[in-house]
Formats: structure tokens, sequence, C-alpha cells
């Protein structure tokens, strides 16, 4: 645990270091050229990403710092798990994951494309990258499609489509509802493959709708640059190969939809 917590005070003080230099350098720019950053904290009761359980009865803490000019953008994201699930002949870390996003957006009339790279660097297993390219439409319910390619190590394509509507309260508060479903098609039989309901490989390589995602988000703004955000999710199978597929995944072989939620304290500028 203390390896871990050193960790962690070494990616924050490379997201405070970051955060300084831009609130130095953005005083001396035109406003057009500025550089735009988001540091934020998410502490959650779970850590569920595609439909993977990736923690069980723990709270998880995700920093995260993006920084953004001119439609490019990098992040650094990070996962602290403060009581990894143990089991037989697993030791897991704390510190589980670190991640880095490069990409770019731009905006064609009320179309949003956007491309980029994800590192994924993992612990106890082999990191990933993937590639991405996202559509958006700014239009009702701002519908979305965003197509994941992994070009190392777990070969598969992911297919995201998403939408979403925010509802102004107050000046300050807002309710943000988005929703998601994905496809999942694999190119490795060993790495994703297709689980029968007895939770065995059917040698057959996994093909089919995977996960659905429903969250809804309380953004309030308590200062200039400062957010406080409680949210809830809730995250079930597409499909019945989805949902052997999940229990498969999941930490006790059992369960395939999952409810979690928690805060995220940002400061953007």
């Amino acid at each position: 645990m203390r390896k871990d917590l050193h960790y962690l005070k070494r990616f924050l003080a490379v997201i405070v270091g970051l955060v300084l230099s831009i609130v130095i350098i953005l005083p001396a720019m035109a406003e057009e050229d500025r550089p735009s950053a988001d540091l934020s904290v998410s502490i959650l009761s779970d850590y569920i990403w595609r439909g993977q359980e990736l923690s069980r009865d723990s709270i998880v803490i995700q920093p995260s710092m993006t920084v953004g000019y001119k439609g490019f953008s990098a992040n650094l994201w990070g996962n602290l798990d403060t009581d990894p699930y143990v089991s037989a002949g697993n030791s897991p870390a704390n510190w589980n994951e670190t991640d880095l996003t490069l990409s770019y957006g731009r905006d064609f009339g009320p179309l949003n494309i956007s491309g980029g790279y994800i590192y994924y660097g993992l612990d106890g297993v082999d990191d990933s990258q993937e590639v991405f390219l996202s559509l958006g439409v700014d239009t009702l319910l701002s519908p979305s499609l965003t197509v994941y390619k992994e070009i190392d190590s777990y070969m598969h394509w992911y297919f995201l489509l998403g939408i979403s509507h925010s509802f102004k309260i107050t000046e300050a508060v807002s309710l943000d509802l988005v929703a998601s479903a994905s496809y999942l098609k694999s190119e490795d039989v060993d790495e994703y493959p297709e689980i029968n309901d007895q939770g065995v490989a059917t040698g057959a390589k996994f093909n089919n709708f995977h996960d659905g995602v429903i969250s809804a988000s309380l953004p309030i703004s308590v200062a200039k640059y400062v957010t406080i955000t409680p949210s809830l999710s809730y995250t079930f199978p597409l499909s019945s190969d989805a949902s052997d597929e999940m229990k498969y995944r999941s930490k006790t072989g059992e369960d395939d939809n999952f409810v979690y939620g928690g805060v995220t304290l940002s400061l953007a500028f």
C-alpha cells in the first residue's frame, strides 16, 4: 500500500505541476490562444469498465488531468483501489492503472469529429493500446458513435452509441442524463471468448451486443472554476452472450449488472 501511495503522490505531483504551469502561462496569452485545463478527482463505489467489474466492495479514487489547445487534448488518468479484491493466487496492487489519452477534435457545423490514441498501463497484466474515432451531432439528445480498435494485446473492436441531455435546474445546478449501448467484436478467442451459461469458453470469439449504461449526474458549480458532481450509474448486459461473459469476468463469477456511484471534484479553466 505504501508503494501505491507513492505512485499516487507522484501522479498528483505531475498534475499539480501542469496546472501551475498553465496558470502562470495563461495571463500572457491572447484569449483565443489560451489552452484549457481540467483537474478532477472522483471517489466511486466501484470501477466498472465496458461491463467488466474491476473492483468489488471497495472505494476507488480516480484522479484525472486534461489539457486542451486548439482542438488537441491530452489526458492522464489513474485508478487507486483502496481495498483490492483478493482471490486465490491473486494479490493485486492498490494503484493498478494509469492511462494516457491523446486526441484531436474539430467541429463541422453541427457535426463533431474526433479521434485519438489511448495507452492503458495496467498492473499484473499486459498493457493495452487503442485507437478510436468518434462522430457526434449537435441536435436533440446529442447522439454519438465511437469506434475503438485494440492494436496491442487484447484484439477486438468496441462500438459505442451514446445519447445525452442536460436539464438546467438553477444557474449553478444541472441534471445530466446519459445512456449508451455497445457492441463487442472479438478478434482473439483467448482474450475475448464467447462464454456459455455454464461459465465455460465455447471456442468461438465473442461477437454480439455487450453492455448498456444509464447514468445520472448533478453538476453543482460552487465557485468560478470549481464543480462538485454526484453521480449514479447502472451497467447491464444487452444480450444473453453478454450476460454470460460479464458474469465470467466478474469478481465472483455471478454478477452481470452493477449499480455504482460517487462524487467528483473538478477544477476547470
